[in-house]
């Protein structure tokens, strides 16, 4: 449960964004988003190889 605290005078357009930068950070939506729908884990597997070898070709060209 969040609690935003409002202190005397703020205006309830100030502890909204409050909220929900504190609601973002929690992650709750993303998690959510992540959970409906399953991935195998061949093709999680294939996605992080593809971006380890894609970070790699990066640092690659750096040098």
């Amino acid at each position: 449960m969040l609690i935003i605290p409002v202190k005397e005078g703020e205006s309830i357009d100030r502890a909204l964004k409050k909220f929900k930068k504190k609601f973002e950070k929690t992650g709750v939506v993303k998690e959510l988003r992540h959970r409906q729908s399953y991935t195998k884990k061949s093709v999680s597997r294939r996605e992080e190889i593809k971006h380890a070898t894609y970070i790699a070709n990066l640092k690659r060209e750096e040098m």
